[in-house]
């Protein structure tokens, strides 16, 4: 029987500072052909042990004022998908991880924000990617 652990499956999200969010995104719009959205790019991929099932990351931008990925000082954050938040909270736990707030839940899934050695806030997401297929007019495949 498989232990029930807590571990990351992949990368959910790139987000970074920048001057202007928005002509930042527009740029990248326009010279790279991102799909662009208030909140800056949705990228589908496949989960590589269930081709079958879609996965998303979300690239953002960030005003240089904003207060989203303190207590850090760097100018980006990457968010990861896990699997058993849970049970990865209680693991960090026990290892002297430094959790920052609470586990919020939405729609679109669990996230919790942890602190790395070197002082970059990671964002952990337990995704439910189905409010994202729909958005996209695809047949949800993952729950």
């Amino acid at each position: 029987m498989a232990e029930n652990k807590g571990k990351v499956t992949g990368i959910g999200g790139i987000f970074f500072k920048c001057d202007d969010p928005d002509s930042t995104r527009q740029w990248y719009a326009d010279h790279l052909g991102l799909k662009v959205n208030p909140y800056g790019s949705l990228f589908e991929s496949r989960d590589a042990h269930d081709p079958e099932k879609r996965t998303f990351l979300q690239w953002s931008t960030f005003s240089q004022n904003s207060t989203y990925m303190e207590p850090s000082t760097k100018e980006f954050m990457i968010n990861y998908r896990v699997q058993n938040m849970d049970a990865l909270l209680e693991q960090l736990k026990a290892a002297g991880v430094q959790i920052i707030g609470e586990v919020q839940e939405f729609e679109y899934g669990k996230f919790a924000h942890i602190m790395d050695p070197e002082g970059n806030k990671l964002e952990l997401w337990e995704p439910i990617d189905k409010p994202f297929a729909d958005e996209h007019g695809l047949e949800d495949t993952t729950n």
